[in-house]
């Protein structure tokens, strides 16, 4: 059955296929209550809510006997940090840079968790993508998929940075694989890169210094001393990934629905902050970065401009300081001032 599960997972298009038991995870609880209790989630309250259940995958579903954990490749066929040296040009997340992975993912576990229990002709299972109280990462290492990096990531010697994380909890008892060890060493690159300084120590992360959660998860105002350090950042940050040393392995997304869109691999800042509600939603029409909303999205717009030191971009920020949102005509005033001319 275990040969056939992964020979199946494959042929669904995932890269790789591990399994772990439930109770793997140990120091999860520990580790997650440390991250919380140093307040390191920020405004993500629902990482608090239902911790025993994220903690403790047992608790979760008492009946699973086994976690199968898929990993799917998204690599990038371009450099993610050279869009960087363009500050009037918008850096995008390069999983963002196409179709949400959360749907593309939960129908490949679903496929093939339908698989398994016809192959079984028995049990149950449940699938999991990034939407539950579930620790991807610990249950990933576990299951030897990677490793959970300086950067608390995961990381393989096979795809490097670059995939996804899915799993299918069942209440089959299939073999488990052996945990990943660590191949980090003394390498800090990840660390050292940080434009915001976000590790206070390796394998640790405060999200609140995080661009990815500063321009994603965060619904207010960016604090100004950061707003400077996010560049031409506006929605996620690949720069700990890109940096490291394992993705010499990785290679391009076979999944064409992870293959970039041209238009949004360093899209013109001045395109994107003019959008309205409408032209945001229809541009980002099954992207992950719809999510946010037209609001969070130009206030992200409006602080690369005012790091862009770019004058041509001048009076849109000029027009936005009476946007209906306070929160844009915050970003909007600020991109204004950074840019040297009256509000």
């Amino acid at each position: 059955m275990k040969e056939a599960l992964v020979s199946e997972a494959l042929e669904v298009g995932f890269s790789a296929c591990r399994v772990c038991r439930p109770g793997d995870i140990p120091f999860a609880a520990e580790r997650l209550r440390a991250f919380l209790d140093a307040g390191y989630h920020g405004d993500m309250g629902w990482l608090a809510d239902r911790e025993a259940w994220r903690g403790n995958p047992q608790a979760l579903w008492p009946e699973a006997r086994s976690v199968i954990m898929l990993a799917e490749n998204y690599g990038p066929d371009h450099d993610p940090l050279e869009v960087l040296e363009h500050p009037d040009r918008a850096a995008i997340s390069v999983y963002a840079q196409h179709r949400d992975y959360h749907d593309v993912v939960k129908k490949r576990l679903k496929r093939l968790a339908r698989w398994l229990l016809a192959e079984a002709g028995e049990g149950e299972v449940k699938v999991f993508v990034d939407t539950a109280p579930v620790m991807e990462k610990p249950l990933g290492q576990a299951a030897g998929l990677g490793w959970q990096g300086k950067h608390t990531n995961l990381v393989s010697r096979d795809l490097g940075s670059w995939f996804f994380l899915g799993a299918i909890f069942t209440t089959l008892e299939l073999e488990p694989d052996g945990a990943e060890v660590d191949h980090c060493g003394s390498c800090r690159k990840c660390l050292d890169i940080c434009p915001t300084d976000a590790f206070p120590a390796p394998y640790q992360l405060d999200a609140r210094r995080c661009i990815s959660y500063l321009t994603i998860e965060h619904a207010g105002p960016v604090d100004e001393a950061l707003r400077p350090a996010l560049g031409n950042r506006i929605y996620g940050c690949d720069d700990c990934l890109a940096v490291c040393p394992w993705n010499k392995f990785a290679s391009r997304a076979a999944e064409a629905k992870y293959h970039a869109r041209t238009d949004l691999v360093g899209p013109d800042l001045g395109t994107l902050v003019a959008l309205d509600d409408a032209e945001f939603r229809a541009m980002f029409s099954g992207s992950p970065v719809k999510r946010i909303g037209r609001g969070r999205f130009v206030r992200n717009v409006l602080y690369a401009i005012g790091n862009s030191a770019d004058q041509r971009l001048l009076e849109h920020a000029q027009t936005l300081c009476k946007d209906d949102d306070p929160v844009v005509r915050d970003a909007a005033q600020w991109a204004v001032l950074r840019l040297k001319a009256p509000i």
